[in-house]
Parts: structure tokens; sequence; C-alpha cells
């Protein structure tokens, strides 16, 4: 008979700490859903507007900007609610809810129904991503955590890369399946994420705040009134359009006075003085404005100047993206070296380029080889230049109890400068009456996004080097 010492003792089964990787994936699922969605809606929008068809392009818009202004109000409320509750927990509803949304996108019977739908995807988009970054960078060592940001990063470039693709097949049969393809992709993620997702604890108590809500529905209304003003200037005239830039602007000042008084604000206010964190947030507003400018006009110009299929389009839009993922990661040594500021400036640079080499060389008569892609290229390595600089710039200089949070303001400015970058493209577009008034709208949106790429180049110059492992 054995004797009890001579037994071996298991100790009691202590959960494993899930395996960055395998967090990391599940956590990408959810990110790339969330941004392949943008992509693939940008493609699709002159065929839902082919479906809807009493809806003029500047409503159109809204299918667009409904979507990133509730995405940017909700963002930091949702952060603070992360970094209360726990980030699994809010990841995990997020995702649920955009899926639930997803579906009700793909059955809008009109145009408006559609916009109503978007506005509810948006509020679990703004409820996964500062979750989905918070995860990650409380899953990763120290020294990780600036890979882990670009790599998170990178995961938008890939979406923009395939979004379009996907995009013009999918409409080939029906734009509805845009909206629908998110239901297996949120449904595997809410069948694998509480089997791996962390546990991590929130940090709120009993007697915090609660998010300030009302603020949230005054940033909501400041954006949506500054873009309404920029896309209703045909309709409305000088004094309709001044009136209502005039009422954004109180509103947007209202805003920021609350955010300073609100012991949990949309807008935590001394966040902004963190060093790097301000000037690479302010940066990242601006060169948003000019992606989605760009991103915008290119699918327009290929369905409504050369009558290309959504698949074809996708197809011209994808070498720029698909250059974003390899740059952001590549990037990083550099950025260890020669610091954030250096880096998106230069991406700004090719950016601009791109964008000059439209105005150009791109005509209708061009080819693509000679006249689109050459700007492609350009514009594909400025984004994976710059976005990933400026996103890791912004959050890697918080503090960890700040992360998802952080994250929230650094992706609402990036939907912030969305909102304005297609609305400065529609109201430069208007409603070109023939085919040369059309060329000259097209070229007043690109010096627009020259104008926004420059001002974003300046604010990257004041993107100051910091010390420490944050870029690694």
């Amino acid at each position: 008979m054995n004797s009890p010492d001579t037994r071996t003792v298991v100790p009691p089964e202590i959960p494993a700490r899930p395996r960055l990787g395998v967090v990391f994936a599940v956590v990408a699922a959810g990110v790339a859903m969330s941004n392949l969605d943008v992509f693939i809606v940008n493609v699709a929008l002159p065929q839902i507007g082919g479906h809807f068809a009493d809806a003029s392009l500047s409503s159109l818009s809204w299918v667009l900007n409904a979507y990133a202004v509730v995405f940017a109000a909700l963002l930091v409320p949702a952060g603070n609610l992360a970094d209360r509750t726990g980030p699994r927990r809010a990841y995990l509803v997020g995702i649920a809810v955009f899926t639930v949304a997803s579906v009700l996108c793909a059955v809008a019977p009109g145009v408006w129904t559609l916009v109503a739908a978007r506005v509810a995807q948006a509020a679990g988009a703004a409820l996964l991503m500062p979750a989905s970054l918070g995860l990650l960078l409380a899953s990763a060592p120290p020294e990780r955590r600036g890979s882990m940001v670009r790599a998170w990063t990178a995961i938008s470039g890939l979406a923009a890369a395939l979004g379009p693709v996907v995009g013009g097949v999918l409409t080939q049969f029906d734009w509805r399946w845009v909206f629908l393809v998110n239901v297996p992709i949120g449904v595997a993620v809410l069948v694998a994420g509480p089997r791996v997702l962390p546990r991590t604890a929130g940090g709120g108590r009993a007697d915090t705040a609660r998010p300030d809500l009302p603020g949230a529905a005054l940033l909501t209304a400041a954006i949506a009134l500054l873009a309404l003003g920029l896309v209703k200037g045909d309709d409305w005239g000088p004094g309709g359009v001044a009136g209502t830039l005039a009422v954004a602007a109180l509103l947007f000042a209202w805003f920021v006075y609350r955010s300073g008084r609100h012991p949990s604000p949309v807008l935590p206010l001394p966040l902004l003085r963190v060093p790097g964190f301000g000037p690479a947030t302010v940066a990242n507003v601006l060169f948003a404005v000019a992606f989605a400018a760009m991103l915008l006009s290119v699918v327009l110009w290929c369905e409504q100047i050369w009558h290309w299929s959504a698949l074809r389009t996708g197809l011209a839009i994808a070498p720029g993206p698909i250059m974003v993922p390899a740059l952001a990661i590549g990037a990083g040594p550099i950025v260890r070296r020669v610091g954030a500021g250096p880096i998106a400036v230069a991406g700004c640079v090719f950016f601009a380029g791109g964008i000059a080499w439209w105005v150009w060389r791109l005509t209708p008569d061009a080819g693509y080889a000679q006249g689109m892609l050459p700007g492609m290229l350009l514009t594909g390595i400025g984004v994976g230049l710059t976005l990933p600089t400026l996103i890791g710039a912004a959050v890697t200089a918080l503090p960890p109890r700040s992360f998802s949070t952080g994250s929230g303001v650094v992706t609402m400015a990036r939907q912030v400068g969305t909102v304005l970058g297609v609305a400065m493209l529609v109201a430069a577009l208007g409603v070109p009456r023939g085919t040369a008034e059309a060329l000259d709208a097209f070229d007043a949106g690109w010096h627009l996004t020259l104008l926004a790429t420059a001002a974003a180049a300046v604010a990257g110059l004041c993107v100051r080097r910091r010390s420490g492992g944050e870029n690694s």
C-alpha cells in the first residue's frame, strides 16, 4: 500500500492567464469588424443611393456621418465605463450591440431608418473600441505595449485594405450584405470571448460619478450641426450656414465648459495636458479630416466619373490601404530612434504627394496605372507612417489607469475628423451640373484635403519624443 507521502500532490487548479496572442486574435476580430464596416459602406454608398432613389448625396453622407458623430460622442463615456467596470464586459456588450444593429441596417426600409440603425451600430462600436485597446494594454507587459498599439492600429489598416474589395464583391449581390457580413464575426467573438478574454478588474468605485451623458449629447449636437452646416451650403445659403455654424460653436464651447467642471466628463481636459498626448490628439483630428476626404473622393471618382462597378472600385482602392499594416509595424524601430514627430510629418508629406498627384494627373481620360495608382500608393505610405505613429504617441503617453479612457479620446478625435472630412468633401462637390464642373469640384476637394494634411504636419512637429519604452 502506498504511503501518503509518496503520492503526487496536485495543487489546486489556477486559471491560466490567456496568452497575449489569443487575446489579440479575439480583440482583432471585433476591431476589424467595426473598421471593415466603415470602409465597406464607403464603397457601397452609391449603390445605397441607387436603391433609395430619392436620397441626395448630402442625405447619403449621413449614413457615414451619423455613425461617426455618435461614435465620437460616446467613445470617452464608453472608455470611462470600461475603466470602471472592466474592459472585458464592455467589449462583449459592444460586440453584441454592433452585431444586432448590423442586422437592423440590412433590413432598413429607407435611408433615414438606415441612418438610425447606423446610430445603434455606432453605440456598439463606441463600447468595443476603447475596451479592446484596454484589454490589450492590460494584458501586455509594459515593454510590449507600444508594439500592441501599433498592431492594434494595423488592424484598421488591414480592414481598410480588405474593406473596399469585400464591399465591392458583396455589393455585386446586394448592398445589404455589407452589413450582414458582420453577423458571423460578431457571433464568433461572442462565443470565444468569454472563454479567452482576461477578467481585468475595473477601477470604478461605488461613489464614482457617472459618465457625463448630457455632455455627450452636447458634443453630438455640436458635431452634427457643424457637418450639417457644411453639407447644406447649396440649399441654405450663406446666412443659414453661418447661423448653423455659430450654434455649433456655442454648443461646443458649452461642452468644453461642462467638461472642465464635471467629475466624469466626456473630454477629460487634464489628459490634454499630459506631455505628448495633446499635440498628438490634435494631429489625429487633422489627419483624419484628410484621410476621410481622400477615401470618399476616390470612391466617388471611380463610380461617378469613370462609372466603374463597386467591385472594380474596391480593387482600385486596395493597393494603398494594403500597405498600411506592414508600414504600421515596420516603422516602430524608426520611431524609437528618431521620435514620433518626424515620422508623422514624413507620412503627411507622402500623403500630400498622393493628393497632389491626383490634382496634377488624374483626368477622365487618364488610365488607372498613370492617373490613380501613383496617388493611391503615396497616400497608402502616408497613412501607414502617420496614423499608427500619432495614435501610439498619444495613447502610450498615458498612465495604465487611463488606457481605455485615453484611447477613447484619441479615437473620438479621429471620428470628429472623419465627420469633418466627409462634410468638407460633400460641400466641395456640391451638385455639379456637368463633367467640367465635376472635375473642378474634385480639384477643390483635393485642395482642401491638402490644407488639412499640411495642418496635420504642423501639429505633428509638436509631438515630442518621449523616453521609455512606449514606442517599442
